[in-house]
Formats: structure tokens, C-alpha cells, sequence
């Protein structure tokens, strides 16, 4: 019978899909695009974003590459004189001068979206849950699980004091705020 093979990380099938994207567009590494963040800081990559890498034309050449850039229309001339910098950055990065130049292509850049910060409920909150379950479901033998529900209850109320309640419509026929029933 033959091996199994392992479960693959999910990352490392994804890595291989955007790499033959990245290699179409001339972009030997994927981490340029990825990690695009990390090599110009936050603040850049919001406003820019790599388009391609394009090589000189002859294979022996030691000549760097020039990085396509798709940049925000008002930010191009500030990325513009701050080229030398993203240029050190990314060569830094890659640990060889693999850039000599950028090439701006002004256009609209995707807006990432923002990263999600959980934070833990604080004591006050669990315990105010722990009690409104207890009223409702009754005590549990299980410490464990009581307090497991206490933190989900918790998280659960402040979603929806943060967001608002969803459920303030008619919930008798299912009907919900920003919904409309045909």
C-alpha cells in the first residue's frame, strides 16, 4: 500500500497559485507582493502596490530590474522623489540589488482591509454574562464550561452593543433592519 501523503498547509497551496500569477507578470519572488507591507511600511503600501518586475532583455546582464508601481494619483510625486528609499527597502529585503529603478503607473490601488483586533473580555463583562446565563440555563457542574460560555456570552454582548442589536425588528416574521421581504 502506498504512503498517505500529509495534510499540505493551506498557505502553501496558495503560495503556489499566486506564484504562477506573480511569474506571468515578471515577478520572480511572491513575497514582493505579500509581503509588500512589510518591505515599504504601511503608510506606502496603502497608496501603492507592485504591479510587475521587468527584466533587462539579455540574460547575462548585471543590470537590476525596474518595479512596476500602481500608485494613487495625488501620492505619485511624494513616491516619486521617495524612490531611492522603496528601491533600498526592497533590495534590502531580498538581500541583493535585484531593483534599479521604479516605474509609476498612476491608477487606483485596492484598499486592504483593516486587520482585526480581538481583545479579550475583561472580568466585569464575564462575570455580568456568567450571571446572565446562570439566570437562564441554570448552574453548571462543569467549571470549565461555565466559563467558557461566560467569555462567549461576553463577546457575544459587546458585538452587539458595538454593532447594534439585529434583532430590534418584527422577529416574528424574520424580518430584520437592512433586509427587505419580497
Amino acid at each position: 500500500m502506498a504512503p498517505r501523503s500529509r495534510p499540505r498547509p493551506l498557505a502553501d497551496l496558495i503560495d503556489a497559485t499566486i506564484a504562477e500569477s506573480c511569474r506571468k507578470r515578471g515577478l520572480a519572488s511572491v513575497e514582493i507582493v505579500t509581503r509588500w507591507a512589510d518591505i515599504v511600511g504601511e503608510a506606502l503600501a496603502a497608496r501603492a502596490m507592485p504591479i510587475k518586475l521587468a527584466w533587462p532583455p539579455r540574460p547575462d546582464s548585471v543590470e537590476p530590474g525596474v518595479l512596476h508601481v500602481r500608485v494613487e494619483g495625488g501620492f505619485a510625486i511624494e513616491l516619486q522623489h521617495d524612490a531611492p528609499i522603496v528601491i533600498d527597502r526592497v533590495n534590502r529585503y531580498f538581500g541583493w540589488r535585484c531593483i534599479g529603478r521604479l516605474a509609476l503607473k498612476q491608477g487606483p490601488v485596492p484598499r486592504p482591509r483593516p486587520r482585526f483586533r480581538f481583545r479579550e473580555p475583561n472580568a466585569t463583562e464575564c462575570g455580568a454574562a456568567q450571571q446572565r446565563i446562570a439566570a437562564v440555563a441554570g448552574a453548571f457542574e462543569d467549571e470549565a464550561l461555565a466559563t467558557a460560555l461566560a467569555r462567549l456570552g461576553a463577546l457575544v454582548a459587546r458585538e452587539t452593543r458595538d454593532k447594534g442589536d439585529c434583532n430590534s425588528g418584527d422577529s416574528s416574521r424574520g424580518n430584520r433592519p437592512g433586509f427587505t421581504q419580497r
